[in-house]
């Protein structure tokens, strides 16, 4: 690793690499509650809304005791709608309150709670794992990139996830635009689910593009 791609790296991770999981309160591990909990993050995410108010709608599911597939479950419709409003998630909650319930149901159902064996299923190949996810309602190719470029933190078979919206953030920054060449900066799978975030809150903003590469001169 060249110094310059250290410093980048080093200010990335410093200023925002904290991962959405984290941010909404998820302590990741490769345990059925947290993963389901990274799926619902994962579901909010996908709609076109800040992620602000997406991670600030998540903790609001999960505060009032849905975050597990049988507490999303067992949750009234309107339960669902009223926690996502208080999360401000206003102009997708009727709509992602069914998602949210159906896609408990499928998890249940389909994979007993438990999104390891849904893992399991796929033989760890995240092109699969991406396809299984997509079965969940409101889940698309974003979201099922969304959870496998958090989830590589403790699934290390997927590792490394570095989606278009992160290979185009490092290119804004001058760091590899090439999955491989990316991934042997991070340390760890860790840190690099924790780089994958960084990038994509830089990728939106040229002032904050320009503001790492300064403060790493």
């Amino acid at each position: 690793m060249g110094k310059t791609d250290k410093a980048i790296l080093d200010v990335l991770l410093d200023r925002y690499g904290t991962t959405f999981a984290g941010e909404a309160g998820i302590k990741l591990s490769d345990q059925p509650k947290p993963l389901y909990q990274l799926l619902v993050l994962a579901t909010l995410l996908s709609a076109r809304i800040s992620s602000g108010v997406a991670v600030a709608a998540a903790k609001e599911l999960f505060k009032a005791g849905y975050g597990t597939p049988k507490g999303m479950r067992d949750a009234s419709w309107q339960d669902r709608v009223d926690a996502l409003g208080r999360g401000h998630y206003r102009r997708y909650d009727e709509r992602t309150a069914t998602m949210l319930g159906d896609g408990a149901e499928l998890l249940l159902d389909r994979w007993n709670g438990d999104l390891r064996k849904l893992r399991d299923e796929a033989k760890g190949d995240d092109r699969k794992i991406a396809s299984l996810l997509m079965e969940f309602p409101g889940i698309g190719p974003t979201g099922a990139d969304i959870f496998l470029r958090e989830v590589q933190a403790v699934w290390p078979q997927v590792a490394p996830h570095l989606d278009k919206r992160v290979l185009d953030g490092a290119g804004k920054l001058g760091l590899p635009r090439q999955a491989r060449p990316l991934a042997e900066l991070a340390h760890s799978n860790d840190e690099l689910a924790r780089l994958s975030a960084a990038l994509v809150r830089v990728s939106r903003s040229k002032k904050t593009v320009d503001e790492v590469k300064s403060a790493a001169r």
